[in-house]
């Protein structure tokens, strides 16, 4: 991206990076990915976690080799319910354990769980199958789950924005309350699009990262918009697109260096997860490192040129009212 010089700031020389100019270069990203996400969740499809869809989860250790979609077939003919499994292992400890995801209306009861343990282990008699971790959700309790989770990210969301119009009312604050809430759907979205990309069953650990992204995202936001405003004040006749440049590239180092210290503990905290198998763990830290990046990238490069958008736009029918 270019750069030049501009006005004195603080009897200081600037330099600005010319964002609102590079501003369809962002959009265009932006919609690839929505596009890659869309296309990969019409593939691989929308996966809900026993939190939302209800069901049992069973996780089983066992060692040598056992056929994954064997031990579906076996659970699904003895439950008559839909069945999905996966083997995973730990890094760590070497230890092998068979994930069955039991979809279906109701839990699973102890009768039926004893009954499915005999059958596996008759069924894989080498395999030395031991239960080590069970989970059941009614779906009432899942669909209550998922719908206060939307409603607590869609809250969230609205308040920001309330926020963000009040505080920079000086400013257009209805245009800058917006454009940080369009920024913040942009790393929702982005974030549900990575549970679909890597098939991270959507839970509340989405719930969680949505929320902690929505606070990184506008924190930062708010900063640009802090210094849009000081900037205005210092150059009132400067064009709005310029003292927006010259505001992001005066906050962009600090926004790379917050986010970056974020994406590097989540980083690391991922990379233990994954090494000891902690799969509730990954599924909150994979979306979350992502968010992270989506995060400020929406800051820089989305909230500031769209709010420059709707104000040259509003600019020129005042004019052309006027006129």
């Amino acid at each position: 991206m270019t750069e030049n010089n501009v006005m004195p700031v603080n009897n200081k020389p600037g330099r600005i990076i010319e964002f609102y100019q590079k501003r369809w270069i962002f959009f265009t990203i932006s919609l690839v990915i929505m596009l890659v996400g869309i296309i990969s969740a019409f593939i691989n499809g929308v996966h809900l976690d026993i939190q939302f869809k209800g069901g049992a989860l069973l996780k089983y250790s066992y060692a040598g080799d056992i056929d994954a979609d064997a031990a579906a077939d076996v659970v699904s003919g003895m439950l008559d319910r839909p069945v999905s499994t996966q083997l995973t292992s730990d890094i760590a400890t070497n230890e092998k354990r068979l994930i069955i995801s039991i979809a279906g209306n109701y839990g699973l009861d102890a009768k039926d769980q004893d009954k499915l343990d005999s059958v596996l282990k008759e069924k894989f008699p080498d395999s030395k199958l031991s239960l080590s971790e069970s989970s059941m959700v009614e779906p009432f309790f899942g669909k209550k789950f998922l719908t206060d989770g939307i409603i607590a990210i869609g809250l969230s969301a609205i308040l920001v924005m309330i926020y963000v119009w009040i505080r920079f009312s000086r400013m257009g604050g209805l245009s800058a309350g917006v454009m940080a809430l369009v920024a913040l759907f942009h790393d929702v979205l982005v974030v549900f699009f990575t549970c679909v990309i890597f098939q991270i069953p959507i839970g509340d650990s989405f719930v969680a990262v949505t929320l902690s992204i929505i606070g990184y995202s506008v924190n930062d936001t708010i900063v640009i918009y802090d210094r849009i405003r000081e900037n205005t004040k210092l150059h009132p006749k400067t064009p709005v697109d310029t003292i927006t440049n010259l505001s992001i590239s005066q906050s962009i180092t600090r926004s790379i260096n917050t986010n970056l210290a974020v994406l590097l503990s989540v980083s690391l905290v991922y990379i233990l997860a994954h090494i000891n198998s902690i799969d509730s763990i990954q599924s909150f830290a994979l979306p979350m490192a992502v968010g992270s990046i989506s995060g400020c990238y929406s800051t820089i490069c989305i909230a500031g040129p769209l709010w420059v958008m709707w104000k040259k736009r509003k600019n020129s029918s005042v004019a052309f009212k006027n006129s």
